[in-house]
């Protein structure tokens, strides 16, 4: 049995934070029973690698993984490989005629069952592909893959939003909600741990509880409950699908400063042929009134959004309605992709596709107008005071420390680089802004 004491694990997580939480629920179940998590994939005795598969960039990446640490098995064939998340969900079948040498593929669902699954491991290569309807709890075992000053929490699982060009709801299945006071006490288990800034995500934050009926909690009752339940500094919130962004929560993000004034709202669009060609259940008009919404009842907020360039049908005229939106709305983070076909969405095979060279060139006009508005909107940082969360010593130079504002979501934003003052890693601290740049921001510690 592969379940003796003290086997090393050596893990690697793509794609998402959703997906990086599924990372720490194996390794909590695994360190529970006696592994021990190594970071070095030679001295280990399993390799794991937990995937990504909602694009085929995605792909591309996680089968560039999994060969990488195959090839480790050609040294040490003792060695067991096991793939797990949405890649093979969405590719089960073929990965294990294609990869011979993956001891175990494990989809969306079962990877709660790791130490079950390779329990099994003297059994022929095996494929575990049940649908999708697993939802943690804060009784899960869980183990913090962040620094320990962070963390993210999973309010939901699923996708009931049918919109064409995403697999989401094929790969992690209907929407599932956990209930508040369960989502309240992981919370809590994560102050206590030293949390000091908790994200919450999901594949639609503003989702949350519309499959418990119509008498539960939405996301602003949800909100209030965290609020109420801990005390954790700084409470984030990523993916907030606009149609369902309410003035009561904004209301409640403008009353309490721990709940950051950041909103993720992917619009993907603003042309309202591209829009309906989409699935997306809005228009220009309701884009525009969130947006002003929020800059009415949260003035000092940061707005992020992701837009999609080359959706099959879209036209000249609509690349110009994105920019006269970055234009007149002037968001502070703007991630931009070129569409792709991707097997299995509705969108796939649509008329009208865009040559590889104009989803380029649009990407890189609208990258180009947005660095612009980004940079100008950092500029008016400059001489402000911003408390930061600090990181610890910079990526990019030992000779500096980084953290971020509560305008900068983790892994997502640009950063603060600190020039001067001695705090640690965790700390809250009151950062003076001296210099701006497209996506960064650098100042000193004020005493």
């Amino acid at each position: 049995m592969i379940l003796a004491m003290n086997k090393k694990i050596y893990l690697v997580s793509l794609g998402c934070p959703k997906n990086l939480i599924d990372s720490e629920v194996m390794l909590g179940h695994l360190h529970l029973n006696g592994f021990q998590v190594s970071q070095n994939a030679e001295e280990a005795d399993i390799l794991l690698i937990n995937t990504c598969g909602f694009i085929q960039s995605a792909v591309e990446e996680s089968i560039d993984e999994i060969l990488q640490l195959a090839r480790l098995k050609d040294d040490d064939p003792a060695k067991l490989l096991v793939v797990s998340g949405c890649l093979v969900q969405r590719y089960g079948l073929d990965l294990a005629e294609e990869l011979p040498e993956v001891d175990i593929f494990i989809g969306t669902d079962s990877f709660r069952n790791i130490i079950r699954e390779l329990g099994g491991i003297k059994q022929p290569q095996r494929l575990i592909l049940p649908e999708p309807r697993y939802i943690m709890s804060s009784s899960t075992p869980r183990l913090i893959s962040t620094p320990p000053h962070r963390a993210y929490l999973k309010i939901s699982e699923g996708c009931q939003n049918c919109c064409t060009f995403c697999l989401i709801p094929q790969l992690r299945g209907s929407l599932r909600s956990r209930q508040v006071d369960d989502i309240v006490r992981e919370a809590q288990k994560l102050e206590a741990q030293g949390v000091r800034e908790l994200t919450l995500v999901a594949q639609d934050l503003t989702a949350y509880g519309l499959d418990l009926g119509r008498d539960y909690p939405d996301l602003t009752m949800l909100m209030k409950k965290i609020l109420a339940g801990c005390a954790i500094p700084w409470i984030r919130l990523l993916y907030l699908y606009p149609a369902r962004l309410s003035p009561e929560l904004l209301q409640l993000m403008a009353d309490d400063p721990r709940l950051l004034p950041y909103l993720d709202i992917p619009l993907q669009h603003v042309s309202p042929t591209i829009l309906k060609a989409m699935n997306r259940p809005f228009n220009p008009a309701h884009i525009h009134d969130v947006i002003d919404r929020v800059r009415a009842i949260v003035p000092q907020a940061a707005i992020r959004t992701t837009l999609m360039v080359g959706f099959p049908g879209e036209t000249e005229n609509d690349v110009k309605q994105l920019e006269n939106f970055l234009q007149d709305k002037q968001l502070d983070h703007v991630g931009i992709f070129a569409y792709a076909d991707e097997e299995g969405c509705a969108a796939a095979g649509l008329p009208g596709q865009c040559r590889q060279e104009t989803k380029e060139e649009r990407l890189g006009r609208l990258m180009e107008l947005q660095a612009g508005i980004s940079l100008k909107k950092q500029q008016k940082m400059i001489g402000k005071t911003e408390q930061v969360l600090v990181e610890g010593i910079s990526a990019e130079t030992d000779l500096l420390l980084e953290g971020r504002t509560r305008f900068q979501a983790p892994e997502i934003d640009g950063r603060v680089y600190i020039t001067h003052g001695r705090c640690n890693a965790g700390d809250l601290v009151n950062v003076r802004i001296a210099e701006a740049f497209v996506y960064d921001l650098a100042g000193e510690i004020m005493n």
